[in-house]
């Protein structure tokens, strides 16, 4: 199939490929489940996902290398992180193995839409785990439907790799202390809308979130983790209960050490300790990396490396791990899973 897409401007939007996979739980078991092209979800009005919000997804992307393969970047921690958010809704697991081969039929099905190397541009991978069924009451559903679809995509923020502004919301929290903020649940997304919103409208990319308990500490970046690089070469990034645990910054603290030298600390980032660090940025599987060029805190502007250029230390940061992803640099073990 020939494919007409301008690879190299896609953005981060919804396109409407030719294959998906399904898989349905009932009677306390899944299916085998099976690809379908049928990319509407038929469900009963009475969903607990559509009322109580017992739903969780994924994210993840599918690579083509210098040599025309396909591969995909450690999809294992994806379903871990999918299998630890279904336990906290009481939702059924999805084993990993079933999790990795159905993200690999959806890739394999829909393999003319794996962007050409050197485009810059992935196939974007969305696993979701709804709770389905007749139920009313506030209790955990009885079925369940787990599904993958794609779509090819550019980069989550205009400009790519570039530095952009973000602002401290002082305002609103992305999740309560103890709360579902470690999940990968629809709810937490809902909620930081407006205050994107609001943060888009006054020129930054987005928000700045503190730490719900006491308002003092970074936590995350909008919808990716925060991390910077420290003047006494330190990779720092938050440590709460109420973070996301990124499988990109995860991938960072292990190349930062490995590869550049530098000491990983994940712990308390306190707002007002910002000089600390002489860059900064945002991480995660849509966003990659995207350079912070200032942060604007209480009505004062703090710039790290610079508005306008990208620092040194986050530039081989990100080479070194799209070169992982793309196949150009060598990966540590298990981190790549081709896709036959």
């Amino acid at each position: 199939m020939t494919v007409d897409l301008d690879w190299e401007n896609l953005g981060f939007s919804y396109h409407k490929l030719p294959f998906r996979y399904i898989s349905y739980f009932k009677n306390g078991q899944w299916d085998e489940g099976q690809l379908t092209e049928d990319a509407t979800l038929h469900i009963s009005e009475s969903s607990p996902a559509l009322h109580y919000g017992q739903q969780a997804f994924e994210g993840l992307k599918a690579y083509r290398t210098k040599t025309n393969e396909i591969q995909l970047f450690r999809p294992d921690k994806n379903a871990q992180r999918l299998q630890k958010t279904a336990e906290r809704l009481l939702m059924p697991k999805v084993s990993t193995e079933k999790f990795i081969d159905a993200v690999k039929k959806v890739v394999k099905a829909n393999a003319d839409f794996v962007p050409p190397y050197g485009t810059g541009a992935t196939l974007y991978l969305r696993p979701l785990l709804i709770g389905v069924g007749d139920v009313i009451g506030v209790k955990p559903a009885t079925e369940y439907i787990f599904t993958v679809f794609a779509m090819p995509v550019g980069n989550y923020f205009k400009g790519g790799l570039a530095p952009t502004n973000f602002i401290v919301s002082e305002d609103y929290d992305r999740a309560a202390p103890y709360g579902t903020g470690a999940a990968k649940v629809g709810g937490n997304y809902a909620g930081s809308l407006l205050p994107g919103q609001t943060a888009h409208s006054e020129g930054y990319s987005d928000v700045i979130y503190l730490d719900p308990a006491t308002h003092t500490k970074i936590e995350e970046v909008g919808s990716a983790n925060f991390f910077g690089i420290s003047k006494d070469n330190e990779f720092v990034t938050p440590l709460s209960p109420s973070i996301l645990p990124s499988i990109t910054k995860y991938s960072l603290l292990q190349l930062a050490e490995e590869r550049l030298g530098l000491k990983p600390v994940e712990g308390d980032v306190p707002v007002e300790q910002l000089d600390r660090f002489v860059e900064a940025g945002a991480c995660g599987t849509a966003a990659i990396i995207s350079p912070i060029g200032g942060i604007q805190y209480k009505g004062k502007r703090h710039v790290f490396y610079s508005e306008t250029e990208v620092g040194p230390v986050t530039k081989r940061l990100y080479n070194e791990l799209v070169g992982i992803q793309f196949g150009d640099v060598e990966a540590p073990e298990g981190w790549i899973v081709k896709v036959d």
